[in-house]
């Protein structure tokens, strides 16, 4: 971003001047789809105003080279040739050439259908051109209306986003055009709103440069990952720049919004009514909000779960907090809290087989861990919002697994099917004192032709002989349930709590991030030393677990949860 930049909204019957098109730009190449869409575009915006796709410009001698909107503006340019054989003083007041192609410039002038075929500009020129002949229609006095119609539009309402940089050398216009062709990159809110503030005209060059940085610092900031996976579930790769988070927030733009450059519209409207100081002012107050709440262990624990658990996005949490003392906002988050757990029967009846309580279910282990966290030794602990959302850059999808699975559900291939019976076979043989099973099962592993019945059977017996003092029901209950998410193994879904147990403690020593509570199932943290058998998950580890989410979670629940008479 240059801190010297022409910037401005303006009307395209106000568009004046020589352009041309570089050298490195190819020609013109708009087809039916993109100048019909246009035409419709302007049309059909009668009676409001209207804003089209920026166009980016460099100021060289007494021309403008036209960096990104050539397509854009020489279809206007074609636009204004049709309306003026209706209206002939309504002819366009600028021109578009081109740097090493001057015969196209020529042929702009004169469109003859029938020399279209020279050269590919000249084709597509001519097609566009017979684009805009029928859109218009053969009815004379329709034609004649659209054409007045039109052109009182693109002088009145159609607006075009102006963005001139004063970029001295060719190899800077080029670095731009490439960046905003590159994959159809357009301006994002964010720039054109900057531009705003580094504009020529505002105020001195010190205090644009102390505005870049001071910009550039928030950009920062919001690519710490601690602080974005927090505010938003949102990839990085969604936003082209971390800051549009913050506008968009003070924009209050709707998630639907179908105009791109909502958020820009709203800051210009803004800056006609506000100094730009003031607005910049508001834009860092905003900002060190949200950063704020992210440094307030509470806040944080509490926001981030309602947005991790997609109970709240920060837009609404914004409106929340308008208004309301720090006690009286923790106070109508714990609410917020209570109502996103809340459920019509005991959450003890909820069951990962029926339809609408797995969401229900994850929700509640969700805040179980976040709450486990935020509670656990004051504030010396974070729940790492970043990792559990992404790991990485890569969105991470977590699921609800068995704790102990009862059923190798889900199990396709041979290749699946043998890993299973491996992984399992030393468990029945230690846990189970089944060496019989365990060397069938082994056996069959290694057969190159397992069929899935003998697969099938062999692990109903497995897990019959690891299972502990459990009901079919039980199993698929809150009591047998914890988040994870084994990406690649899909095997392990299905895995006695034993098989389960031994990759946990692999995957945590490799330093892959286990949520919090979920390793503590693993590791039997919630049940009494006297009562502990490590290598099974029995009814008595099922109602410690059940107790000590009751217990973090006591608050926020209307009952404790109570699984099947088991507490």
């Amino acid at each position: 971003m240059t801190n010297n930049i022409i910037f401005d909204v303006r009307k395209v019957g106000d568009i004046k001047g020589d352009f041309f098109v570089p050298s490195y730009q190819r020609g013109y190449r708009w087809g039916a789809e993109e100048v019909l869409r246009l035409l419709n575009d302007i049309s059909e915006s009668a009676g409001s105003n209207y804003c089209l796709q920026p166009v980016v410009v460099r100021k060289n001698a007494d021309r403008y080279e036209l960096i990104d909107g050539q397509q854009r503006l020489t279809t206007l340019w074609l636009i204004y040739r049709h309306i003026s054989e209706y209206l002939p003083k309504s002819k366009p007041k600028f021109s578009v050439d081109y740097q090493n192609r001057k015969e196209t410039a020529a042929y702009l002038l004169n469109i003859d259908p029938e020399k279209s075929e020279a050269n590919i500009d000249f084709w597509f020129i001519a097609k566009a051109y017979q684009n805009i002949k029928e859109w218009f229609g053969e009815d004379e006095n329709d034609a004649s209306l659209k054409a007045f119609n039109l052109f009182k539009q693109l002088a009145e309402s159609v607006q075009i986003i102006w963005y001139e940089t004063d970029e001295a050398d060719e190899s800077e216009a080029i670095s731009i055009f490439t960046r905003l062709n590159s994959g159809k990159i357009p301006l994002t809110n964010a720039e054109l709103v900057k531009a705003m503030f580094l504009r020529q005209n505002n105020e001195t060059k010190l205090r644009r440069e102390e505005i870049a940085y001071q910009w550039d610092s928030i950009e920062q900031d919001l690519h710490d990952n601690s602080l974005w996976c927090f505010l938003t579930n949102a990839a990085a790769g969604e936003y082209q720049t971390r800051i549009d988070l913050v506008l968009n927030l003070m924009a209050k733009k709707p998630p639907d919004a179908r105009e791109e450059y909502y958020t820009f519209f709203y800051f210009d409207a803004l800056h006609r009514q506000k100094n730009l100081d003031d607005i910049w002012r508001e834009i860092q107050k905003n900002f060190l909000l949200l950063k704020n709440w992210r440094e307030n262990h509470e806040l944080y624990h509490k926001i981030g779960y309602l947005i991790a658990a997609e109970c709240a996005d920060l837009r609404e949490i914004y409106d929340l907090a308008a208004g309301k003392k720090k006690d009286e906002f923790l106070a109508a988050l714990d609410e917020k809290i209570k109502d996103s757990v809340k459920s019509d029967v005991n959450y003890g009846e909820l069951s990962y087989e029926k339809r609408g309580d797995y969401e229900k279910i994850s929700r509640l282990l969700l805040l179980f861990n976040v709450e486990s966290v935020r509670r656990n030794g004051e504030e010396s602990q974070w729940f790492p919002f970043d990792k559990f959302k992404f790991g990485g850059e890569k969105k991470k999808s977590w699921t609800l697994e068995h704790i102990h699975a009862r059923k190798s559900e889900g199990l396709r291939t041979k290749e699946a099917w043998q890993s299973w019976l491996l992984v399992h076979a030393d468990a029945v043989e230690k846990l189970a004192n089944e060496e019989n099973l365990a060397r069938e099962m082994k056996e069959a592993a290694a057969r190159a032709n397992l069929a899935r019945n003998e697969f099938l059977a062999l692990a109903e017996d497995a897990l019959s002989a690891l299972s502990a003092d459990a009901t079919e029901n039980e199993l698929h209950t809150i009591g047998n349930l914890a988040l994870l998410k084994f990406e690649d193994n899909a095997y392990l879904n299905n895995a006695a709590f034993d098989v389960k147990r031994d990759f946990i403690i692999k995957l945590d020593s490799d330093g892959k991030y286990i949520p919090f509570c979920t390793k503590k199932v693993f590791l039997k943290y919630y049940t009494p030393a006297t009562e502990n058998q490590l290598h099974f998950w029995s009814k008595r580890d099922r109602q410690a677990y059940i107790g000590a989410i009751n217990k973090v979670l006591g608050k926020y629940l209307s009952e404790p949860i109570d699984e099947g008479g088991i507490l």
